[in-house]
């Protein structure tokens, strides 16, 4: 793994677009990772193997710190609507486009994605959100929600007390 100021990116790792880039620190992204979009990551994520980010030069994800995102995670921030408004694909002149969903997604402080989940265009991970494993979101969360399934429900609340008393013996403050 290459060093950068406690940024840790791994070879094998591909980001589209590092122009649109800002990360913060004690920052790890795993081999396989792979980025089209605009991306912004806090303090304390790490993002694991073989995730994927895509959007393109409009989409954007935001990272805000204290966040994990597992293994196989697929997170859409712009998506083609696929309602008969035009022709759909990477490729397709704008002229000739449909409708799209170009929304960002967005990880508040201490939220985390579990491994193969997928989250869509506008999702809001809030503050302390776990996404279970093979997961997909659509839409807004409760703060220190658990969600699980497909499409993903809330299923049970975390006590943050221990995580905030930790997270304050590495600076961190509310």
């Amino acid at each position: 793994m290459e060093k950068l100021n406690d940024v840790y990116i791994s070879d094998g790792c591909e980001i589209k677009r590092p122009h649109l880039c800002k990360f913060g620190n004690r920052v790890a992204i795993d081999r396989g990772f792979y980025c089209t979009t605009s991306l912004e990551v806090g303090d304390y994520v790490h993002i694991g193997p073989y995730v994927t980010c895509i959007g393109g030069e409009k989409g954007k994800f935001i990272v805000e710190g204290f966040n994990n995102i597992m293994a196989g995670a697929r997170i859409v921030c712009a998506s083609d609507r696929f309602d008969g408004s035009g022709l759909f694909g990477a490729l397709i002149p704008e002229s000739l486009k449909g409708k799209q969903i170009i929304e960002p997604v967005v990880m508040e402080k201490f939220s985390n994605i579990g491994t193969n989940s997928i989250i869509l265009p506008g999702s809001i991970l809030r503050k302390g959100v776990l996404l279970t494993a093979g997961s997909l979101l659509m839409g807004d969360t409760e703060e220190w929600g658990v969600y699980k399934g497909n499409p993903a429900v809330l299923v049970k609340k975390i006590d943050p007390r221990q995580i905030l008393i930790n997270a304050g013996k590495l600076g961190y403050e509310e």
